[in-house]
């Protein structure tokens, strides 16, 4: 699996996580959510992943989006 595929499972899970907490405990998890799509829009304007910099650390094999 490249850092690419696993940025964006990373992104998915953390968004459909949180809205399932907003739903079932407290609507603040939404905030959770929108950090998540800033960060996102954010790496899309400036190419800067901080969990693909990680990842790309740990040695996972890079993809076209994230090198």
């Amino acid at each position: 699996m490249t850092i690419d595929r696993i940025v964006m499972a990373l992104a998915g899970s953390f968004v459909l996580i949180s809205l399932l907490l907003a739903h079932f405990h407290s609507l603040y998890w939404l905030w959770f959510t929108a950090l998540v799509g800033a960060n996102l829009l954010q790496s899309a304007i400036t190419g800067f992943c901080p969990s693909a910099k990680l990842m790309k650390a740990l040695g996972v094999k890079p993809g076209c989006a994230f090198d």
